[in-house]
C-alpha cells in the first residue's frame, strides 16, 4: 500500500461511505447510472463508495476521486458465497485497483470447497500491497478474520447467513458491533441495515471506523415501497 492510498483511505475515518450498486434484475442496473449515483453521493457528503464489478468501478472512478471498496457479486453452483468468491473476481477488481477489496469472510466454504484462510492467504501473497475488508455475519467470524489479518472488518453479512439468522445489527444498541469493535485489533466498518442518519451517527460514536449505507440512499424502488406500503395498509 502506497502513501497516497493510505492517506486516501484514512479520510474515511468517521465518515459516510455510500454503496452504489444495482444488480442485473434492478431498474438502475447500468455503469453509467452508478457513476452518476456516486457523483450525487459525493455532492451529498459521502467520503467513499462501495461498488460492484470492475465496469461500475471504472465508471465511478471517471466521476469521483473518492476511495472505493470494490466487490464482485457472482453466484457459483457449489457455494452460497457470492461476494468476491474466487480469485477470478479478485483479478477483475485488480484491473481497476479499488483502494479496498471486500470479500465474504463468513464460515461458509467457497467454490471448490475452499476455506477462507487458504483463500485469503493466497490473496495476500499474490497482492501484498492491497487492502482487504472482511464481510462477516457473526462476532466469531469477525474475530477470526481479524486474526487472519484483514485490514478492515465489516458487519456486512449480519442477518444474511444461516449462522446469523434473526440477528440484527442494530439490536440492543448495536451489541454485535460493540463486541466486534472491542475484540478486533483492526478497524471495524459498520455496514448492513443502517438505514437512518441517527443509526449512522450512533455506530461512529461506538467506535466504528466508518459507516456504509446503501439501499436507503441508492435503491429508489425500495424507498418507494416503504411509502407505498404505509398507504396501502
Amino acid at each position: 500500500m502506497n502513501k497516497q492510498t493510505n492517506e486516501k483511505v484514512m479520510q474515511l475515518k468517521g465518515k459516510l461511505v455510500v454503496s452504489c450498486q444495482a444488480l442485473p434484475n434492478e431498474p438502475l442496473h447500468s455503469s453509467f447510472i452508478m457513476g452518476r449515483m456516486a457523483r450525487a453521493a459525493k455532492e451529498g457528503g459521502a467520503y467513499g463508495i462501495r461498488a460492484n464489478t470492475k465496469e461500475d468501478i471504472l465508471e465511478i472512478q471517471s466521476q469521483v476521486s473518492l476511495p472505493i471498496i470494490g466487490i464482485v457479486k457472482r453466484d457459483y453452483p457449489d457455494s452460497s458465497v457470492y461476494i468476491t468468491p474466487t480469485i477470478q473476481e479478485v483479478k477483475e477488481l485488480m484491473e481497476v485497483h479499488p483502494e479496498i477489496i471486500a470479500l465474504d469472510a463468513t464460515g461458509r466454504l467457497r467454490p471448490n470447497q475452499l476455506e477462507l484462510k487458504d483463500f485469503f492467504y493466497s490473496l495476500k501473497e499474490a497482492y501484498p500491497g492491497q487492502l482487504w475488508m472482511a464481510d462477516c455475519s457473526t462476532v466469531e467470524e469477525a474475530l477470526y478474520a481479524d486474526a487472519l489479518g484483514f485490514d478492515f472488518i465489516g458487519t456486512t453479512m449480519v442477518g444474511y447467513t444461516p449462522q446469523s439468522e434473526g440477528m440484527k445489527i442494530e439490536a440492543d444498541d448495536f451489541s454485535i458491533l460493540k463486541q466486534i469493535i472491542q475484540g478486533c485489533s483492526h478497524p471495524v466498518i459498520a455496514e448492513g441495515n443502517i438505514d437512518t442518519p441517527s443509526k449512522a451517527k450512533r455506530v461512529i460514536e461506538l467506535g466504528a471506523f466508518c459507516v456504509v449505507v446503501g439501499s436507503i440512499i441508492t435503491r429508489p424502488q425500495l424507498i418507494t415501497r416503504s411509502f407505498a406500503q404505509v398507504l396501502e395498509a
